[in-house]
């Protein structure tokens, strides 16, 4: 028999037998990234205290993942649905915790796994980042400041293309006069670079975001090589501003993955589309209808040389 999941407006979950929510992290060598991933779960968990909530990582940190499982089946749990908690589905959100599950579900036949998709590109996101700029930039110098937003960097091509969409729709609506993307491994340009092509463009100043979830060894690199490339070059101004970091928002998208993990309700991408959500200087358009309309190069239906 199906479970009913009720979900309140405000993302606090209110049901009696909802699957166990497993958090997944990636994990990191830095143990204030890893207290910021824990401190986030105790989020999700304070919001959603019917819930049973566990998270743990893929690897380099405590607990691993088949500890969390463990944890589940000796409290009862019989489903458990997984969220990746990672911005942008590459390689670890797509094969590795996939993976992962598969090998738990071998050791674990009574339990069933459902699998939720990364945090992904979300108008919240964008908004936690504007907050992130303004602490470090004013409104009145926003026009004279370019943003380089500084993602992970992967051997996914489509997960690194999402941060050039990031950059786009941040730029969309906003006084920046440019924002670029760069990232810190894997792939150019690299934050040098980035800051370079942002002075370049005219910038006569530039603050750096590190589009991560927590702080890491890479959160720290992009913040050191931020700082030696202003040092290294004079008369020019960089500022840093920061991560993500735990936030309430977070809460709420992680339980909105797992509530579609559950229902098995996962839509095309409709996060950032104009007409559902209120993007700065687009508002007008929510909820606006869909209006067909000619495109003048398409075939008409009179013509005879369309060939099939």
């Amino acid at each position: 028999m199906r479970q009913t999941v009720n979900v309140e407006r405000n993302g606090v979950y209110e049901t009696g037998d909802a699957p166990a929510l497993l958090i997944v992290g990636h994990g990191s060598r830095n143990p204030r990234g890893v207290r910021e991933f824990h401190d986030l779960v105790g989020l999700v968990r304070r919001k959603n205290p019917s819930l049973t909530v566990e998270g743990g990582f893929i690897e380099l940190s405590r607990p691993p993942i088949s500890e969390c499982v463990d944890r589940l089946a000796e409290g009862g749990a019989l489903n458990v649905a997984a969220v990746p908690l990672m911005l942008l589905a590459a390689g670890h959100a797509k094969d590795d915790i996939p993976a992962t599950l598969v090998r738990e579900k071998m050791g674990h036949p009574n339990m069933s796994f459902g699998y939720g998709r990364a945090l992904g590109i979300r108008p919240e996101l964008l908004q936690l980042m504007e907050e992130r700029i303004s602490a470090v930039v004013p409104e009145r110098e926003k026009v004279e400041t370019a943003v380089l937003i500084v993602g992970r960097g992967s051997s996914d091509p489509d997960a690194n293309s999402d941060l050039s969409k990031i950059a786009r729709l941040f730029y969309e609506g906003r006084p920046y006069p440019v924002v670029e993307s760069a990232y810190v491994s894997m792939t150019p340009p690299d934050v040098a670079e980035g800051l370079d092509r942002c002075f370049r463009l005219g910038a006569k100043r530039v603050v750096v975001f590190s589009y991560f979830l927590f702080t890491g060894i890479l959160e720290e690199r992009i913040r050191e090589q931020s700082r030696g490339f202003a040092e290294a070059h004079t008369g020019v101004e960089v500022r840093y501003a920061g991560y993500f970091g735990p936030d309430q928002r977070m809460v709420d998208l992680v339980i909105e993955r797992y509530s579609e993990a559950v229902k098995g309700d996962i839509r095309m991408n409709c996060d950032v589309c104009v007409h559902r959500v209120a993007m700065p200087g687009f508002e007008e358009k929510v909820g606006a209808p869909a209006t067909p309309h000619h495109h003048p190069d398409e075939q008409g239906h009179h013509s005879h040389d369309h060939h099939h």
